[in-house]
This record gives C-alpha cells, structure tokens and sequence, in this order.
C-alpha cells in the first residue's frame, strides 16, 4: 500500500508518503529535533502517558536512546519502503501490547495503547513538528499544513490508531488540544522528565558542551512549547517574539548546512531513499507549492 500522494519512478517503492508529500519535504528539515525534545516536554504533562513511559523504562539511563529510536521510526515510515515501514509499526503495536501502567493513586492498571494515550503522543507529536517548523520559518502554508496533519493520518494508523478518530487540520488538532487541556498536569513524572530535559547527566568533561549546546537546544524547545504548558511547569514563559526570532536564527543556521552532509549522518534514511527512487526524490521545500 502506498499514500495517495506518493509518486516515484518505477524502479521503486515510494513508501507509505513518496516524495510527492508533504510529509517526505517537512521531515527531513533538521529544525525536526528541537521538534522532537519539545514533543518530549508537551507529552510527559499527561499523567496517564507519561507514567506508561517511566513504568516501562529506565528513561534517565536510555532517554537518548528513546528519542534516536523515535527519531529512527520517524524516518523509517517517512522515507523507507512499504515493507519496511508497516514492520516498523507493526514491531510498535507489538511492544505496545504488552506494556501496562499502574496509576498510583487508584491502582488502576491499564495498557499504554489506550487509543486514548496513543492519540495524545501523536498529537502532541506532529504539533510539535508543525509548530516548530513554521515558527522557524519552514515555508508551509495553512494548506500545505493541513494537508501534512490529514497525511500523518498514516502514521497514527501505524501505531495502532484508527485514523478516522486523529485530528487532520489545523482546527482538528487545535480543537483537540482544547478539550484535553483539563487532564494534563505536571505531576512528579513529568517534573522527573523535565529535569531530565533541562539539565541531562553527562561525564564531568562533558559538562561545558552540555551548557554550550545542549542548554540551547532545551531552552529553545522548552520556551517554543504553549503557554498553559509553561504555566503547569511553573516557569514563566519566555517572551514569544525572542523565542520566534531564536527559532529562526537557529533554522536559518541549520538549514545553511549542505544538506548532502546532514543526510550522511546515521541511520542515513534520505539517503537510501533517493538511492532507491532517484535524485529527483530529494527532500525540499521547494515541491510544496501553494
């Protein structure tokens, strides 16, 4: 099966978006992750999700290797084959199903595949890759922006989502945000992530490039998040014309990297994918048109 937007030369798989996507351009934007550390925060403020992530794992030791692995599955279901992709979500469901959480306060014990919490890590997901995106100067238009929410659809049926039910607009998803406000709260789970976020263990010698870089990266994700989520952390919010001009300035920078020397990083996924449809594949924003 392949997205309905999908095109690529003959000699190839497309994949679940193909390079006619949205989704294929917006992804392989380097902005993608500070999008993804400011999922991290915006995610860890639902009790009932965040708790399936901290029961399940020992997120101070491997939370590097949680957010490659997402990072990894992002790629591999944007860029990889059909077949790769769908064994990619299907290895998720698996996991997925035999993972449960145990609420403290009830002792209620439930899985972390409640459609429920499935949806609230994809919403607050593809937001966060939206948000920063834009706000960093990304060129997508309302519509190119509606169009990749209805098109990360396939993405959240991946991870075990029916579709029909996942935001696919910019109203949808702001709506969604709207009515899911009242059970979000930074409890002790998401404070042991936020000091996780803000202030990483790292070896002594490496302390002076965490300040350097890594305190950038945080603050710049952390200060992009939306202000009831400043307001449940407790920290004022950074004021919203600085952040967007740090944003900018930092996409600006990035994006001023050759991008033939960005896709060489590990796992390489851009780069096995126009090795398999061609260099016409490559990721731009220059194919989103209106």
């Amino acid at each position: 099966m392949t997205g309905t937007t999908g095109t690529a030369d003959a000699s190839g798989d497309p994949g679940l978006f193909g390079p006619g996507s949205v989704t294929w351009q917006a992804h392989g934007d380097p902005m993608m992750w500070i999008a993804g550390v400011r999922a991290l925060w915006l995610q860890a403020l639902h009790p009932r999700a965040v708790r399936g992530v901290l029961q399940n794992s020992d997120f101070r030791e491997d939370a590097w290797g949680r957010l490659l692995r997402t990072a990894d599955f992002v790629g591999t279901t944007t860029y990889g084959d059909t077949t790769a992709a769908e064994r990619a979500g299907a290895r998720v469901r698996r996991i997925h199903r035999l993972l449960g959480a145990t609420d403290p306060d009830t002792g209620e014990r439930y899985g972390v595949d409640e459609p429920a919490l499935l949806r609230w890590v994809h919403c607050a997901e593809v937001g966060s890759y939206l948000h920063v995106l834009r706000r960093s100067g990304y060129p997508l238009t309302d519509a190119a922006a509606d169009r990749y929410l209805a098109e990360q659809r396939t993405g959240a049926r991946l991870v075990g989502l029916d579709p029909a039910g996942v935001p696919a607009s910019r109203a949808g998803l702001s709506a969604y945000f709207e009515a899911v406000r009242p059970e979000l709260a930074a409890g002790p789970e998401a404070r042991e992530i936020d000091d996780f976020l803000r202030r990483p263990p790292v070896h002594p010698l490496l302390t002076p490039a965490r300040r350097l870089l890594w305190t950038r990266v945080a603050n710049l994700a952390y200060g992009s998040l939306p202000p009831y989520a400043h307001e449940l952390y407790g920290r004022p919010a950074p004021e919203p014309e600085a952040v967007t001009r740090r944003l900018r300035l930092t996409g600006t920078a990035l994006r001023a990297v050759p991008a033939r020397l960005r896709w060489q990083l590990p796992p390489k996924h851009i780069v096995r994918a126009m090795r398999r449809l061609g260099p016409g594949a490559r990721p731009t924003p220059c194919k989103l048109g209106a």
